[in-house]
């Protein structure tokens, strides 16, 4: 059976290199699916998760935005972050979404608080990929 080489990469180092079955984006036109001999396609990816699925388990990564070039044989995902889901840690995340809410409600200048507001975005989705694992 044809194989997909995943690679994420972000600005700390590459985070996963495999090869695999099946990858699932959160595109930023919505959700997508990539198979071996996929069409060439480079576009946008939001906050959100990515799975693949490899000899039938299932996988994942919470990422941020980011950016994702497709051809047949690879998947190739520029991200500013990338955390495998079996590793979030939900404490740290909750205080992490805690923290910056409390710097929201001390009214924040309006380019600190979009920092905030997406960094809050950020938590969230991880805790939500981490929820949804376990």
């Amino acid at each position: 059976m044809a194989t997909l080489k995943l690679e994420i990469v972000t600005p700390e180092g590459i985070r996963c290199s495999e090869d695999v079955d099946m990858v699932t984006l959160p595109g930023a036109e919505g959700e997508m699916g990539v198979y071996p001999q996929h069409v060439p396609l480079l576009t946008q990816i939001v906050p959100g998760e990515i799975t693949y699925l490899k000899g039938g388990a299932e996988f994942g990564f919470a990422v941020g935005p980011g950016f994702v070039e497709i051809t047949g044989e690879r998947v190739a995902v520029l991200t500013d972050v990338a955390i495998n889901a079996d590793e979030a840690d939900q404490a740290k995340v909750k205080a992490a979404e805690e923290a910056a809410e409390r710097r929201l409600r001390d009214r924040l200048g309006s380019e600190e608080a979009a920092v905030v507001n997406a960094a809050v975005i950020h938590s969230l989705e991880h805790l939500r990929v981490r929820r949804r694992r376990h």
